[in-house]
Formats: C-alpha cells, structure tokens, sequence
C-alpha cells in the first residue's frame, strides 16, 4: 500500500511538471525542512525558493517536456525516495524525489536530478538505466 502510494505521489510530481500545474507542484511540496537541486543550479533550500523555482521554470517557453522511468523505491517508516531516470529534451537524469508521509499523505521533501552517462560505444542502441 505504502509503496502504490509512493508512486502515485512520484508520477504526481512528474505530471505537475509536464501540465506546469504550479498549484498542484505547489500542493506535493512539504511545508518545512525542503531542498532541490535542479540540474547545474545550486542548491535551494526552503520552500519559498524551490516553490519559485518551479513558478520560473514553468515560465520558461523553451522548457522542455520531462517524463520519468525506471522508478526504484525504498521505503523506511515514514520516508519513501524514488530514485528514477528522467528524460529531457532526449538528455537523460538520474532523478532522487524524497517524500514523507505526512498525515497519510506523502509529500516531497528532496528532489535532485543529475546527468546520467550515455552507454559505452559497445551499447549503443542500449538506452542508459541505472541498478
């Protein structure tokens, strides 16, 4: 159950990102105790900041579409992190999203995504993951 729910929450974000519904990314953040580090940016930390963040990313008319694949969970107690691929503009991420249950609901409070290596020449035509 916990771990449907994890997902559910972690494609919520994704589809948040890719309507750029703000109030529904602004809905999936904790209240406190939030960090983000979006690829090259420093980190952010705060509410306010990643919330801000997102508002100018979702501005952005060049932005490109990001789906996510490949979702790995581990679940402990209230803290759940999916560790998933991300694909961006044909560029692949390695995506951390760290949730917490919080008054059964599972809200964000981590999110980093970093570039993911291409596949050795002798793979190519293999598309990157992770294990």
């Amino acid at each position: 159950m916990d771990e449907d729910a994890l997902l559910a929450a972690n494609a919520a974000y994704y589809r948040a990102f890719a309507a750029r519904d703000f109030a529904a990314m602004e809905a999936l953040w904790a209240e406190a105790d939030v960090t983000c580090v979006h690829p090259g940016w420093p980190v952010l930390i705060g509410r306010a900041p990643i919330l801000g963040s997102y508002r100018d990313i979702f501005r952005n008319p060049s932005q490109e579409a990001v789906t996510a694949r490949e979702e790995k969970l581990v679940v402990d107690g209230a803290d759940g992190r999916v560790f998933c691929v991300e694909e961006v503009g044909g560029g692949l991420l390695l995506a951390t999203n760290w949730f917490r249950l919080v008054e059964g609901r599972w809200r964000l409070l981590h999110h980093q995504a970093s570039p993911l290596s291409p596949p050795p020449p002798a793979q190519r035509g293999v598309k990157p993951s992770f294990h």
